[in-house]
């Protein structure tokens, strides 16, 4: 039905485009979800502006918002807040941190990564602990190829197993205390001062420093990393090669 220009649905035809149900279209109006609808007598009529909105409330319960929550959007949103600016922020919280792409591998497979150091029952289970594994039927799945890899590595190097597996227990315990304070570092600085209601004009800025915060992160991260371990790598195995340095001359004084 069209009037003066502006397309209208009765409520079959409403929850039908919207991909939704009439009990739906008439509970989401219960709960103050939708607009009021113009009506005409008994007859209910909804404009674009309603379906516009079912499709709004459709996508936010597909990403695991409740209706309370679609609410307190709504509301915002009715008082001068985008709602896209909102979306994107909640993105940005919400999306993926790592890059990572978890593979599928068998045990055969683990197996022959690790060469001649097999991974027995008790190092298997200690990589599931940390995630870096994960048990899928008869397969498993390598949510950290980066830090598997890296631990064959240092197994090829002659470091037993669960000496490396513990050292990547350790580096979850520090990497959570780092990440932790940078995020609140961040909260308490940046988020905090506006209370519970963020102004509508600062949305996309936090939104924007929310993406930058793995990056700066890593940043931070890499500097500190890199000057840790130079200052280990001359205490530790710096001495041991001035001592490798020291038997070789000696050897040589005693040969002359």
């Amino acid at each position: 039905m069209t009037i003066e220009g502006i397309q209208e649905y009765r409520i079959d035809d409403l929850a039908r485009l919207a991909g939704t149900t009439v009990r739906n279209v008439r509970a989401y109006q219960d709960r103050g979800l939708l607009p009021p609808s113009r009506r005409e007598g008994r007859v209910a009529f909804y404009s674009d502006a309603h379906l516009a909105r079912l499709r709004v409330i459709s996508e936010l319960l597909d990403r695991g918002y409740t209706l309370a929550n679609i609410r307190e959007l709504i509301g915002a949103w009715e008082s001068g807040q985008n709602v896209g600016d909102l979306l994107g922020l909640e993105a940005a919280l919400t999306a993926p941190w790592s890059d990572e792409t978890p593979t599928k591998i068998s045990v055969g497979d683990l197996t022959a990564l690790y060469g001649d150091e097999v991974p027995d029952a008790e190092a298997i289970e200690l990589a599931l602990d940390l995630g870096i594994i994960a048990a899928q039927g008869d397969e498993l799945v390598v949510r950290k190829p980066r830090l598997l890899h890296v631990g064959a590595q240092l197994v090829a190097a002659g470091i037993p197993l669960k000496s490396a597996l513990a050292l990547a227990g350790r580096l979850r315990e520090d990497m959570d205390r780092v990440a932790a304070s940078f995020v609140d570092l961040v909260a308490t600085n940046v988020f905090d001062p506006f209370g519970d209601h963020i102004p509508a004009e600062e949305i996309p800025r936090l939104t924007e420093i929310i993406r930058r915060l793995r990056p700066l992160a890593s940043e931070a991260v890499d500097a500190e990393l890199a000057d840790a371990m130079g200052r280990h790598v001359q205490t530790q195995l710096r001495e041991r090669l001035d001592r490798m340095l020291a038997d070789v001359k000696r050897a040589q004084t005693e040969a002359s």
